[in-house]
């Protein structure tokens, strides 16, 4: 009986020891201590507890923390990495490049050349006519009669535009080819600054203060360079560069803008017109707006002779044509005004104070009458 006792207790010491053992094994730690008063003497010291589980815990913190790299979760992955992968295994994306700094660079000149671009005009080896035509060479322009200061009682400068577009002014666009070259006006004025050292100048003002040289004004038309990288579509490297120069079109210049003064002469009890100077104006795309750019100026008493080389295209009668300086002096086209010098404190044009194109056009055919009725008014019947 006594054994039977003995072996009880031991049994129950056992269950004992257990659950002692368990129950600190999933216990949680205490909390620490709290912050002694700065008047103890003596602080409390933090209960620290130990055990298996906290034990395990702690060496796993450890290795993940040597071989592993934490991510934020709230920053997005870079190159392929992530919050539960570290390492960049994507396949390279298909519109990043990787610029290959030993990549063959390929140079492809687009060597259409139109509108007198430098091309060389492609001459006739035998007459084209059924005449003999002489009178195109040897043709000069006719001087202007001479005007005084003090003859000058009354004097206006005004702005037009030629629309080459219109009905009127389709000789300003005519594409044919003759032993001078291309036809189209804007291709004449390019020929007489390349061939016949004609002055172009610079387009920050109407008064010819500037000049340009002959090569900046054909780099200025003739458009900058397109580079193009073709790119190996399964490792995204640039494989070769090719460099593409872009093709001018002469028929996107049709718009002229003419400087003219009109002038009373009381000597002979006339009013004419000197027309001072011709600027092509093209088209400038900026932020995905058209927007109109004077390429340069040209002072028309000194390109006069060189007009005088190219006829007018004439749809009626080709055996009548009038060359270019006639067609100028005799006023053959058609124009709308875009500012003067008349009622104008401001030197402004009138797109700057009127915003209706048609208004605009009204106000040009304003002035025209004020300029008419001044000079019918002189007279008295």
């Amino acid at each position: 009986m006594k054994k039977v006792y003995q072996g009880f207790l031991m049994a129950t010491a056992m269950l004992v020891a257990i659950g002692a053992s368990a129950q600190s094994k999933y216990k949680k730690p205490a909390a620490p201590a709290a912050k002694a008063s700065s008047n103890a003497t003596n602080p409390a010291a933090k209960k620290t507890t130990t055990s298996k589980y906290a034990a395990a815990k702690a060496k796993i913190n450890v290795n993940a923390s040597s071989s592993d790299t934490s991510v934020n979760p709230s920053t997005p992955a870079v190159n392929g990495t992530s919050r539960y992968r570290t390492s960049n295994n994507t396949a390279p994306t298909t519109g990043a490049t990787t610029t290959n700094p030993t990549a063959p660079v390929t140079y492809s000149y687009d060597t259409t050349v139109q509108g007198g671009f430098g091309a060389k005009p492609e001459v006739s080896l035998r007459n084209n006519y059924a005449m003999v035509r002489t009178q195109v060479r040897d043709r000069k322009p006719l001087e202007y009669e001479d005007l005084r200061e003090d003859d000058a009682v009354f004097s206006h400068f005004i702005w037009r535009e030629i629309d080459a577009r219109e009905k009127m002014n389709q000789s300003f666009m005519y594409p044919s080819q003759d032993d001078n070259g291309d036809q189209r006006f804007f291709s004449l004025l390019l020929s007489a600054i390349k061939n016949d050292s004609v002055t172009a100048f610079s387009a920050d003002n109407d008064r010819f203060t500037k000049p340009l040289t002959t090569d900046f004004v054909m780099n200025m038309v003739a458009g900058a360079n397109d580079t193009v990288d073709v790119v190996d579509p399964a490792t995204g490297a640039v494989e070769k560069v090719i460099t593409k120069k872009p093709k001018f079109s002469p028929d996107s210049v049709y718009t002229f803008r003419i400087k003219e003064q009109i002038v009373f002469d009381k000597e002979s009890s006339r009013m004419f017109t000197r027309i001072l100077g011709i600027a092509p104006i093209a088209k400038q795309v900026v932020a995905g707006k058209s927007l109109p750019r004077v390429l340069f100026w040209v002072y028309y008493p000194d390109i006069r002779a060189s007009l005088t080389k190219f006829d007018v295209y004439n749809p009626k009668n080709i055996a009548a044509r009038m060359t270019w300086e006639e067609l100028f002096e005799s006023r053959f086209f058609s124009s709308y005004i875009i500012k003067s010098t008349i009622n104008n404190p401001g030197d402004k044009s009138l797109s700057a104070f009127i915003k209706d194109p048609l208004f605009r056009l009204l106000e040009g055919e304003n002035i025209k009458a004020k300029i008419m009725n001044y000079e019918q008014d002189l007279w008295a019947y």
